[in-house]
C-alpha cells in the first residue's frame, strides 16, 4: 500500500515551463522599472560573492526603487 503523500501527481511538462518562465520576485521588480539596476546587483554578487564589494550597484538599486516609491504616493 503506497504511504500518503507518494501517490500526488506530477505537475505536467507544461505546467513545469511555466513555473520557470518567471520567478514572481523577479517579475515583481520588472514592474518597478528598477530590473536593470537588480540585473546589475545580482551580476556582481554573483562575480564577488559579498554584498560590500557591490556597493554602487546596491546604491543605485534602493535609490531606483526610493524613487519608485516617492512616485506611488
Amino acid at each position: 500500500m503506497a504511504r500518503p503523500g507518494h501517490a500526488r501527481s506530477r505537475p505536467s511538462l507544461e505546467e513545469d515551463e511555466d513555473e520557470e518562465a518567471e520567478d514572481p520576485l523577479d517579475a515583481m521588480i520588472s514592474r518597478t522599472g528598477c530590473a536593470a539596476q537588480h540585473r546589475e546587483l545580482q551580476e556582481c554578487m554573483a562575480a564577488r560573492q559579498d554584498w560590500r564589494h557591490c556597493q554602487p550597484q546596491v546604491r543605485a538599486f534602493g535609490e531606483c526603487m526610493a524613487r519608485r516609491q516617492r512616485a506611488e504616493k
